[in-house]
């Protein structure tokens, strides 16, 4: 039986069409509670994207082990980084939405942002069908990933084309790819480690901490080990570090294979045993301050490094709502929207009907 498609919004003859721009993030629990939790991984750990294991079996492994014990360990880490304005992720993600839609309006593109998470709320479908009923015909997806990957960036494509399959009239849809090596980011990047050395001074090593990936996906043609790199290589090279100065690693580790090394804890444990005594970690993989950062490397690498005989462990934010990361998510934007209209809505109508009278041989301002 072939799926339904989803109900369309009212169709207006005459009315200009208007361009979107999606912002998409990884996701995060509606709440740090267990059974918030067991909703988010069960999604989340359901994309065979993310978990490249035979899916009979996995689907064993994920409810009869995995969805009984982890969410309430995972509910208790989350609770840790919790905000009175939510889940740190879900805050900064919206809030980079707001401010690239005031950027963008500031540099004469009048289009229409929102944000989306494909695992959690608001769901990419519902974003998209939001923007299709504001009148978006054209609609550019940017994740909030720098460094393609197949479990994030691709899964995020998974999720539009979905979409688009149940949807009767598709609009125009670009994708982002990655922006590793963009200009803006970098520049991003490197005021942040700036901003925290002017007050701090530098650190004995700095540790650029990525996202995990298994080592497989590697081997299998994922780009995202190489495109990791170059953006630490980049922005050693922007800020005249050599290589003694930094150290590239891998976190977020999940399940008994083997994932990208060095890992990031362990590294940070040998740096302290080898009379390292201070560190500082910035995570470029990540735009925004999350779980990842805040418990994982904030708290409990910070934990590991001074348990090992550190002395000092610097955390460097998150890119989060900087001046420089929206600068830089306003220039990847308008480098994708080339050729889409993204004039106002009155002045699209004028052109749409002066283009009208012009084909019909009406005289111009009839």
């Amino acid at each position: 039986m072939p799926m339904p498609f989803y109900p369309e919004p009212a169709y207006t003859h005459g009315q200009a069409p208007r361009t979107g721009v999606l912002l998409c993030n990884l996701g995060t629990p509606d709440a740090p509670t267990p059974s918030a939790l067991r909703r988010y991984l069960g999604q989340f750990l359901s994309d065979q994207r993310v978990v490249e294991i035979p899916k009979p079996l996995w689907w064993l492994i994920l409810h009869g082990i995995i969805l009984r014990t982890r969410p309430r360990k995972s509910a208790a880490k989350y609770a840790s980084v919790w905000t009175p304005e939510g889940s740190p992720l879900a805050v900064w993600t919206a809030k980079q939405a707001a401010l690239l839609h005031d950027a963008l309006e500031d540099a004469g593109h009048h289009v229409l942002v929102r944000h989306a998470m494909r695992y959690g709320n608001p769901s990419i479908a519902s974003q998209l069908d939001a923007l299709k009923a504001e009148g978006a015909t054209r609609i550019l997806i940017l994740p909030l990933y720098p460094q393609y990957s197949g479990p994030t960036t691709a899964s995020v494509c998974d999720a539009v084309y979905a979409w688009a399959a149940r949807t009767r009239h598709i609009p125009e849809l670009r994708f982002v790819n990655h922006y590793h090596d963009d200009a803006g980011y970098i520049d991003a990047l490197a005021a942040s480690l700036k901003n925290h050395w002017k007050r701090h001074g530098p650190p004995d090593k700095l540790v650029m901490s990525f996202h995990g990936v298994p080592e497989r996906t590697l081997h299998l043609g994922d780009p995202y080990h190489c495109e990791s790199h170059k953006t630490a290589r980049l922005l050693a090279q922007r800020m005249g570090l050599q290589k003694d100065d930094y150290q590239v690693t891998f976190q977020s580790r999940f399940g008994k294979a083997k994932w990208l090394q060095p890992y990031t804890e362990p590294t940070l444990v040998q740096l302290a045993q080898s009379g390292v005594e201070r560190v500082d970690v910035i995570c470029p993989g990540f735009s925004s301050d999350c779980l990842e950062t805040l418990e994982e490397i904030n708290q409990e690498a910070r934990e590991a490094f001074l348990h090992a005989g550190g002395k000092e462990f610097h955390y460097i934010p998150c890119l989060n709502d900087s001046p420089g990361w929206i600068a830089a998510l306003q220039g990847i934007a308008q480098q994708h929207l080339l050729g889409w209209p993204t004039q106002a809505p009155d002045r699209m109508v004028q052109a749409s009907a002066k283009a009208h009278a012009l084909a019909g041989g009406a005289p111009e301002g009839a």
